[in-house]
């Protein structure tokens, strides 16, 4: 596996790991909707993980990460629609799709090894 993808899985690692973190357990939805530090600092880390898996996919576009060109997306929506931030949507990304790529980034850097 290329160094820097590595690299970029490491990033995207870390940054499923302060979501998991600033949400906490239980993960109860008013939580995040009435806190907006919360969720701006779940945005940023979204974007980070986004952003990651858009230089990932320019030097290996084949690697096994499901959905990620919606991942590129979300971050781009997070980046340029800013103003139109939907709570309900990110909450779906961090019950529904963080779970999936946190085991394939496991899997991934588990194989580059």
């Amino acid at each position: 596996m290329d160094r820097s993808v590595k690299k970029f899985l490491f990033d995207i690692s870390e940054a499923i790991y302060c979501i998991e973190n600033y949400i906490g357990d239980p993960k109860v939805f008013a939580n995040y909707e009435n806190n907006k530090q919360l969720q701006q600092a779940v945005e940023r880390n979204i974007e980070i993980i986004g952003e990651a898996t858009r230089q990932i996919l320019e030097i290996e576009p084949t690697i096994n990460i499901s959905n990620a060109r919606r991942i590129v997306n979300a971050r781009n929506r997070i980046i340029h629609g800013y103003d139109n931030i939907d709570n309900v949507e990110i909450w779906s990304i961090i019950i529904n799709n963080l779970p999936v790529l946190k085991n394939e980034v496991k899997n991934l850097l588990g194989q580059s090894y």
